[in-house]
Order: structure tokens, then C-alpha cells, then sequence
């Protein structure tokens, strides 16, 4: 081989080594500014109560099912009047990988790929430690329900008259930071080591468009703004066990509600007390570098007043979660 063709095999191969030393360099430096980052609260908890993982990797896969119903109660020309509207209950599977507190995830709903359900739904949530939120978008025409007036005996409505989109959004503050967490019941970004609760402010909002077709149609506005107050508490029960509750009730501040029906607008009059009430709940057992979970978050709104007319809309979600912890950090 000619000395021209070995240089410049050694110039390549010097080259390609640098580069892999650049590239180590560079991955140990996203590394080390992530971790610092993941770990920078560390003076700001009491670690006797709240501990980040010792792991860098967490895989979770999470089954999701959620639902919801709306019920008015009113009275149209002096005559009383009743509905209540059920969407059929939401199930999705889900896989999450985070490294280091960034995350990501993917998710479907078997149900939506083989044509059987029509509604969609965007959620984001956000548990931090000292302020969180969740912000749910829905999109339901899956809704099946009955309609009585006058007293008369109840006539259920068919399927897909009722389109309704909401909005909802809850955030909130946690006073106790240092020694209660919520990312430990629900998003396992932390661990509780102690029982400890904590009071909590918050702020909630809704935004709902409801479309009624065929005999029975008419339109609902409505747009809310709450706020208040509540507790959280985590319970340890024993090694690798964590048991939450908390109630975050908002008495509304703002409201706007129309209802169209034929050739008729209604204004829906403020009536206190009027409010947005997110419950929680979650349990979860770790063992090893393994964690199984079960959550649920709970909205309830209730608007309006039954001399003219009320409005009461309920959503739930249960979650499910599976998860392994990898990669132990370097102390």
C-alpha cells in the first residue's frame, strides 16, 4: 500500500476518535446539567420527608379510563324540566419514558382505532413541587341520556344529539413544600419517606359549548373562574406504601352561562354558592426498583339555580401505572 493511502487512514482514524471524544464530552456535559437540575431542590426539601429517586430512568405504562356526564334541572314557561347526559367512559393505553424529569410518552385508545368512538381529548398536567395544574381539552358526542318535564314519566334521548367540548383547568400552590409532594402520588417524580399534609390554594376554570340537535335542540354557554382553598395530605402507612387525599374547593368569582333554544336566549343568573370543586386520590406501592400505582382526579361544577335553570357537570379519570427504575445515579 502507498504511504499516501496510510496517511490518510491515520488522519481519519484520528479524526473519528476525536470526534467520539468530542461526542462523550458533549453527552457528559448534557448529563451532568441535567442531573444538577433534577437535583438543584434538594436544599430546598426535608430528605427525612421527600427524596428525589436514586435512579436517572423511569418507564411507566399506564391504562387510563376516564368519563363524564352533564344534568340541567330548570323550568321553561313555569314548567319544571330535567336532563342528564352520560359520555361513554374513555379508556387508553399509554408507554412514558423519563430521563432525568424529561419526559415522554405516547398513547391509544383501541377502542378509537377500530372505529368505535369518535371523541378526543387532550390532557396536560404539570406536578411540580410547589405549584402544579392540569388542563383538560374534550371533544364528546358519544353522550346517551333522558329528558323529563312537567313530571312526566322520563323519555331517553337517542345517541349523538349532544356535542360538547369543555375545557377544564385547575392549578394550584403547595405551602409545605418541604415536607409534602405531590409529584410522589402521581407522577413518582419523588418520593414520600414520612407522612405529612399541606394547605393549598388554587385556581380553577371551565369553559363548556354544548349543541343539542334534533326535537330538543338548543345551545349552553358557559365560562367560569374560581378560586378557594383546600388540603392535601400523604400517608405512609409503612416502607414502599404512600396513601393520598386532598380537596381543592373554589367558589366561583366570574360567571357567564346563555342558554339558546328556538327563537329564546336565557341569561342564567349568578347564584351563590356557586363553585369548582378537584378531588384527588391515589395509592401506591414501591418495591425494589419497580412502583405500581392507582390515581384519580375528580371535577364537579355546579352552576346556575333549579327556579330557572342549573347546571351540574361531572368528569372523573382513574389511571393506572406500572413502572421500573433504571439506571442508579453516581453519588
Amino acid at each position: 500500500m502507498k504511504p499516501w493511502i496510510w496517511a490518510v487512514l491515520l488522519f481519519a482514524f484520528a479524526c473519528e476518535s476525536t470526534a467520539q471524544n468530542h461526542a462523550k464530552e458533549l453527552i457528559g456535559e448534557i448529563d451532568s446539567t441535567l442531573a444538577a437540575r433534577y437535583y438543584r431542590n434538594k436544599g430546598n426539601i426535608d430528605t427525612a420527608y421527600v427524596m428525589r429517586p436514586k435512579t436517572k430512568w423511569t418507564i411507566m405504562g399506564r391504562l387510563n379510563v376516564s368519563g363524564s356526564n352533564i344534568k340541567t334541572d330548570g323550568k321553561r314557561d313555569g314548567v319544571p324540566f330535567t336532563s342528564e347526559m352520560k359520555a361513554e367512559r374513555k379508556a387508553t393505553l399509554s408507554l412514558g419514558v423519563s430521563y432525568l424529569g424529561l419526559s415522554l410518552s405516547a398513547s391509544l385508545n383501541p377502542a378509537k382505532l377500530a372505529g368505535k368512538y369518535s371523541d378526543y381529548e387532550l390532557s396536560f398536567m404539570s406536578y411540580g413541587k410547589r405549584f402544579g395544574f392540569d388542563i383538560t381539552y374534550q371533544s364528546a358526542k358519544n353522550f346517551t341520556g333522558s329528558y323529563s318535564t312537567g313530571g312526566q314519566e322520563r323519555v331517553e334521548l337517542p345517541a349523538d344529539i349532544l356535542s360538547l367540548k369543555t375545557l377544564n383547568v385547575n392549578a394550584f400552590y403547595v405551602f409545605n413544600s418541604r415536607k409534602f409532594s405531590y409529584p410522589a402520588a402521581f407522577s413518582q417524580s419523588y418520593i414520600q419517606r414520612r407522612s405529612a399534609g399541606s394547605f393549598l390554594v388554587a385556581l380553577s376554570a371551565q369553559g363548556q359549548l354544548a349543541d343539542v340537535t334534533g326535537d330538543y335542540a338548543m345551545k349552553l354557554k358557559t365560562s367560569n373562574i374560581g378560586v378557594g382553598a383546600g388540603y392535601g395530605y400523604n400517608f405512609v402507612p409503612g416502607r414502599g406504601w404512600l396513601l393520598h387525599l386532598s380537596a381543592l374547593p373554589t367558589f366561583i368569582v366570574y360567571s357567564y352561562a346563555k342558554l339558546s333554544y328556538y327563537d329564546t336566549e336565557v341569561r342564567m343568573k349568578y347564584h351563590f354558592p356557586e363553585a369548582i370543586i378537584t378531588g384527588r386520590g391515589a395509592a401506591a406501592y414501591e418495591w425494589k426498583n419497580m412502583f405500581l400505582s392507582l390515581s384519580m382526579i375528580f371535577n364537579f361544577t355546579g352552576i346556575g339555580h333549579a327556579e330557572t335553570m342549573s347546571v351540574q357537570n361531572t368528569r372523573w379519570r382513574v389511571r393506572a401505572t406500572y413502572g421500573l427504575r433504571l439506571g442508579k445515579r453516581k453519588e
